[in-house]
């Protein structure tokens, strides 16, 4: 049976009268551009993060990327972050003129490890941007201790984690700033680019609503040079009807989890993901698992018709962009290992039992022969 890392059609096609309806909707008002179901699925989103303020952008690195302008990140300053993560994290802070500081990871969740943090700390050291991985918050109480000791901003960047908890605290309502991608494949996914900042603060939440439309206020009156950064309404409209809907997908995502955590329990060359506490609620983005021989673990899935990917292959410190930076190849022994190591399997919320038992049937084969 070949099994999809993920099918979006097939979640199309169970909410395809509400998502129709909700497309035809824009189309027939005419509002495409901060119309009224932007401003509704803001109220929404905050409520959900726990948070006065939510302020929808044009996709989840723009998030990233206004939150830090907004903080005052700009030329000569430093942002610590995660090295192990999608590229965006690291991008947005050299695009403001930034330099990224890369922190080593923490061997079982692969989030920012805080012990590590403070070491990190420079006078020209601006910002922290924890990386909620794979839908689990990082380790916050530390992260938090650090950046009051310092003076530091807190922009978590929680594209993968929306819904998940920490000390019950709801991701995005933590830090100074929570940025959220609706990349079609996160939990609550638009049918293309979009995203959405999160914060506690009234002068940051209206510094990224003035940026978001080219730094002006009122229109056409431009205090600073901002961005064209606006969550398309029609976006807005699919995900109001998705995000109904969150909840039990999360909960599926968990109870897939939860048969692979059993079902792979006994295999020694397979590690699972770990949970940090019963504290935390963990959404699962991705299930990733690490396996010291994973091309030859991949490729025999490929060929049993079972897609898998990999989050991440390379580093930050060690991509080509950020080799002016002057880290070593070797400098994070952690996220190197992560990123040789580590595979993403199937599971989405449409992913049926039959498939997964396909999938856990077919790595417990090709485990045996690693």
């Amino acid at each position: 049976m070949a099994v999809p890392f993920i099918d979006l059609s097939r979640q199309y096609e169970y909410l395809k009268p509400e998502l129709d309806a909700a497309a035809i909707g824009v189309l027939t008002h005419g509002r495409f551009v901060l119309g009224p179901e932007v401003a509704e699925l803001e109220k929404q989103v905050a409520s959900l993060c726990t948070t006065p303020h939510a302020i929808g952008v044009a996709s989840g690195t723009d998030a990233l990327l206004l939150s830090l302008r907004a903080a005052g990140v700009g030329e000569g300053d430093e942002v610590i972050t995660s090295d192990f993560s999608f590229f965006a994290s690291a991008g947005v802070i050299a695009r403001l003129g930034a330099t990224p500081v890369f922190v080593d990871i923490e061997p079982d969740t692969y989030n920012i490890d805080p012990a590590q943090i403070e070491a990190a700390i420079t006078p020209r050291t601006k910002a922290i941007m924890p990386i909620h991985l794979f839908g689990q918050v990082a380790d916050m109480d530390p992260i938090l201790a650090i950046a009051k000791k310092h003076n530091l901003v807190v922009v978590e960047d929680a594209a993968q984690a929306i819904g998940a908890e920490y000390k019950g605290r709801r991701a995005g309502s933590i830090g100074d700033f929570g940025c959220f991608s609706f990349y079609p494949t996160k939990n609550l996914g638009a049918a293309g680019d979009g995203g959405m900042i999160t914060c506690n603060d009234d002068a940051f939440a209206e510094s990224c609503r003035m940026l978001r439309v080219h730094g002006s206020k009122p229109k056409y009156y431009h205090k600073v040079v901002g961005y064209n950064s606006r969550l398309d309404t029609i976006q807005a409209a699919l995900l109001l009807v998705k995000l109904r809907y969150l909840k039990q997908w999360s909960q599926k995502r968990i109870k897939h989890a939860r048969v692979y955590d059993e079902a792979f329990g006994d295999i020694e060359n397979v590690r699972t993901p770990v949970r940090r506490d019963s504290s935390t609620f963990h959404i699962y983005n991705q299930y990733t698992v690490a396996v010291p021989n994973r091309a030859e673990l991949q490729a025999g899935l490929r060929e049993a018709g079972i897609s898998s990917d990999i989050y991440y292959p390379v580093a930050f410190h060690r991509q080509e962009c950020f080799a002016s930076l002057g880290y070593k190849p070797n400098d994070f022994p952690i996220s190197c290992q992560a990123s040789g190591e580590v595979l993403a399997l199937p599971i989405y919320p449409e992913l049926t039992e039959t498939e997964q038992q396909e999938v856990i049937a077919a790595v417990k084969l090709l485990a045996d022969q690693l």
